[in-house]
């Protein structure tokens, strides 16, 4: 028969032993709540970079013909926002080269390859509005002006 001592004993170890578990099933779910909070942190990361990282990166269209590069980025004032990457395009040596101001939603990211496409053929590409390296828009109301004619070019919304 069991004494009244060891029956507390056997009570409290049983509790123990209910603490112990539960104290593992807590940090098995603080481990999860803090792999979620890093992928989603991760994931929110994957949508933002770096403009340094930006500049230089090679445009393609989806048949993988080179249409340039990124030279440069235009902002937005009002919003923050990027509006257009000026892709440069020809030229030699970058001697001659045109530039083009493509709305920035009208580029896509390819993460595994580390370029972006843009999904215009590349005739249709030497035909864009453009302009070269001396002749930027350098006005808000210059920008503005060929805002309509960008977005209805590049298919994308205003």
């Amino acid at each position: 028969m069991q004494t009244a001592v060891e029956a507390k004993k056997e009570t409290l170890v049983e509790k123990i032993v209910d603490v112990q578990v539960a104290k593992q099933n807590l940090d098995h779910e603080i481990r999860k709540e803090s792999i979620e909070q890093s992928q989603d942190y991760n994931k929110s990361m994957q949508q933002v970079s770096r403009v340094s990282k930006i500049l230089s990166t090679v445009v393609k269209n989806v048949t993988g013909d080179n249409l340039g590069e990124i030279e440069d980025l235009v902002l937005d004032p009002e919003s923050g926002q990027v509006a257009y990457a000026v892709v440069t395009f020809g030229g030699v040596f970058g001697i001659g080269n045109k530039l083009f101001a493509v709305p920035f939603q009208a580029l896509r990211w390819v993460r595994d390859e580390e370029y972006y496409v843009l999904n215009l053929a590349k005739s249709v590409l030497e035909n864009a509005p453009g302009f070269d390296e001396d002749h930027w828009p350098n006005s808000l109301s210059k920008w503005d002006q060929q805002r309509e004619e960008l977005h209805q070019f590049y298919q994308v919304k205003s």
